[in-house]
């Protein structure tokens, strides 16, 4: 099980001092939590793509690669690429530029996000969301893929005789998941590929995500990449510690009210009954994430979101060394234990070019 956390790079003001940190603040402050993570052991760190205020994260690969060269273990990732609003042609090439400038460690997850006005400002309309991912995401993959690539399809100009660069490390593409919250041709397009499935489970009742992580999981079978169980499946979560329960829900109760997404709606009390989120201490938080896999069968990328809502830096790195103390070493345990041997941890680059190589060694053999 690969743990980590994610961020949706929200600049909000502090509910509890009226302050609200700058742009470079929150930017600076990604840096410092990507590096924690690694610190306390966690797996991944992945950072969100905004356009609009109040988000600063517009341009993930330079964020990533600036902290990939402060860091020299972790998986860096996004909690969501943009496939429909972005350049199939940029995609391949920063991506890969990113994969090789951090060693391989890099995936991404690819989503229609949720920023409606996005698509006008990059010449797109939402009308055309679908059509846009499933062409995109084909023209991305076929550059990776192959070293020069002819195409033509509706939404962009055709190519011809064209090489994205650089290529990929080692000819490994990097890892993709497909992110959605509510469109189950996101489900199909991820098990039709192969690919990874994100569930950002963190807004809605648990019953909707597994209907999606159930049709993935169907149609993952379907297409003969493995057995149901044996889809790569990734989930949400969020927290909030303090070693006593109690001190935790005063304290993030005032954060909770007022954060943009779902401040001002259901108590904070409904919500940590119906979704993923947890305040309290680090046994409920163990207790809880545990219990996803009851819902969503085993999984391989559990991340949280910790930093949103006007939390400041100095609470955030508190929460991720508490978490790192008394909750990491619980969870990695447990879910070990509990993880049947068939099922497949979370896909490598370096697992994917050793199934590569074993492939091609294969294809020696019997061609020899």
């Amino acid at each position: 099980m690969e743990i980590g956390v994610f961020s949706v790079s929200d600049i909000t003001q502090d509910p509890t001092t009226g302050r609200t940190p700058t742009e470079r603040e929150r930017i600076k402050a990604a840096v410092s939590i990507a590096k924690k993570v690694e610190e306390i052991g966690m797996d991944v760190y992945a950072t969100g793509e905004h356009h609009n205020p109040p988000f600063y994260a517009s341009s993930p690969t330079t964020l990533l690669g600036y902290i990939a060269a402060q860091t020299e273990r972790i998986t860096l990732s996004t909690a969501t690429t943009l496939i429909t609003t972005n350049d199939p042609v940029k995609l391949a090439e920063d991506y890969a530029m990113l994969q090789q400038l951090a060693d391989g460690r890099v995936d991404l997850v690819l989503g229609r996000g949720n920023t409606a006005p996005v698509y006008p400002w990059f010449g797109r309309n939402i009308q055309d969301s679908l059509e846009l991912t499933v062409e995109n995401y084909a023209l991305l993959r076929k550059l990776w893929d192959e070293d020069v690539v002819n195409w033509q399809g509706k939404h962009r100009t055709p190519l011809q005789n064209f090489t994205a660069t650089p290529r990929p490390l080692d000819g490994v593409a990097p890892f993709v998941w497909h992110g959605s919250i509510r469109t189950p041709q996101i489900a199909e397009l991820a098990a039709y590929y192969g690919d990874g499935f994100f569930a950002n489970n963190i807004f809605w009742p648990k019953e909707h995500y597994m209907q999606l992580i159930g049709l993935y999981r169907e149609r993952y079978e379907h297409y003969g990449h493995g057995t149901a169980d044996q889809a790569i499946v990734g989930l949400g979560g969020q927290f909030f510690m303090r070693k006593n329960s109690q001190d935790a829900v005063n304290e993030f109760r005032p954060y909770f009210d007022n954060a943009p997404v779902y401040g001002h709606g259901p108590s904070m009390e409904d919500f940590t009954a119906q979704t993923p989120l947890t305040v309290g201490s680090p046994q409920e938080v163990i207790e809880k994430t545990l219990s996803f896999a009851d819902a969503f069968g085993d999984y391989q990328r559990q991340l949280f979101l910790i930093d949103h809502a006007g939390l400041p830096l100095k609470t955030v790195l508190e929460q991720l060394d508490l978490f790192g103390e008394e909750v990491l070493p619980v969870l990695k345990r447990e879910f070990a234990a509990r993880k049947p041997a068939h099922v497949p941890e979370a896909p490598t680059h370096a697992s994917r070019k050793a199934a590569r190589d074993a492939a091609l060694a294969g294809e020696t053999v019997s061609n020899g």
